[in-house]
Formats: structure tokens, sequence, C-alpha cells
């Protein structure tokens, strides 16, 4: 365990920009199994409908970042789901202004696409297969208000996914997803479940959010 998460570490400085350690907290941040244990806990409990679950979100002086775990049941029927949350439901127009690329007819797996946030996973148990990469067509942005924008991932474009490529991750797997590179789940046999770390540059995400698994704590 102490050989991951000294991996990830070592992936996440990589894929950020150098920023200003003079104005960073002095204070080390812990975020425990038992932490992690209690947000999906809740999550099942609550029979919370997004798999998506931001533990916190820290502040880091120049930027923060976003510390969450992801549990995916399996997939049914060829459904694919985006990674920023369940699959889009098939019923009732979008109100949201469009995104990606416009293409009449076209069909694939459901994917998403953050503007401001890259993701880190570290896959803890499970497997699935990953689509990755390509264009998201005839996609909607994320509510300002909403979750995913708030909390998860920040302005996000949700869309049907082509020209993607796929790669079966499994437990022990770490993949680093860039800012507006599309992604999702084509499928999932049984489950799978990874932390996710999201460097937020920007600021976008809600400052010193706490899962309200650990307030009581």
């Amino acid at each position: 365990m102490r050989k991951k998460i000294l991996q990830i570490l070592a992936v996440v400085t990589a894929a950020s920009p150098v920023v200003g350690w003079a104005q960073a907290p002095k204070a080390v941040v812990v975020v425990s199994d038992e932490d992690v244990k209690a947000v999906l806990k809740l999550a099942a409990d609550t029979k919370r409908t997004i798999p998506d679950n931001t533990i916190r979100v820290i502040d880091m002086g120049n930027y923060q970042l976003g510390v969450a775990v992801v549990h995916r049941g399996p997939t049914g029927g060829g459904t694919a789901a985006a990674v920023g949350g369940n699959a889009a439901p098939a019923a009732a127009p979008n109100p949201q202004p469009a995104c990606g690329e416009p293409r009449a007819g076209a069909k694939g797996p459901n994917g998403i696409y953050h503007d401001d946030t890259a993701e880190t996973y570290v896959v803890t148990s499970g497997s699935g297969t990953l689509i990755m990469g390509g264009t998201i067509v005839n996609g909607r942005r994320s509510p300002a208000d909403s979750e995913v924008t708030t909390i998860l991932n920040g302005p996000s474009c949700n869309g049907t996914m082509v020209g993607y490529t796929s790669r079966q991750i499994k437990e022990g797997d770490i993949i680093v997803i860039p800012e507006r590179v599309p992604h999702g789940f084509s499928a999932i046999p049984d489950h799978v479940t990874y932390l996710s770390v999201r460097p937020d540059l920007k600021k976008v995400l809600q400052p010193g959010y706490v899962n309200p698994a650990l307030k009581t704590k």
C-alpha cells in the first residue's frame, strides 16, 4: 500500500505544473482507509445514484486538490457509464448548452471530459473496460450549480464518444487522464472501485469541501 501511495504522489506531482511552494500549507492532510470506507458506506446506505464521491477538497495554496473514491457496479445491456456520473438518461431533452462537436445521428458509448481538472485513478478493486480519447459529440455542459461542476470535477462536457480507444483496467493500475480528454467505461463485469486525485489549478471546486460521512469526526 505504501508503494501505491508513493506512486500516485509521484504521478500527480509530474502531471501538475510547478506551483509556489512558499505559499503552500504546512499541515499534512491524511485521508485514511477508514475515511474512504465511511464515504462508500454512506453512499450505499443512502442509495446514492452518482458513483463518484469526493472525500475532501484540500487547499494547497496556489491550487486545490480533490480526493475522491468511485465505486461502479456492473454495466447492463451494453450501456456505458460516463466517468463523471451515471450514463445520461435517454428521455427528457437536456436544457444545458451544447458542447463537443455536433454530429447528426452519431451513436456510441457515453463519455465525459472536464475543462479544468485532470484525474489520476488508482484502482483498488475490480476491473472494467476504460474508453478514452477521441471526441465528444452532441454533448451537453454540466449545470453550473450541479455536483459535477461544484464538487466533483468542475465544468464538464458529457455526450457520445467517437474515435476512442479501449483498455482493460484492473486492481493496482494507475491511470492519468489530462484535462479535456474524453473518458468513460464501456463494460464493467462485476464492479470497479478506484481512488481519484484531481488537481484543481483554477480553484473551480468548492473550497474546503468535506464529505458528509466525515463531518461528525
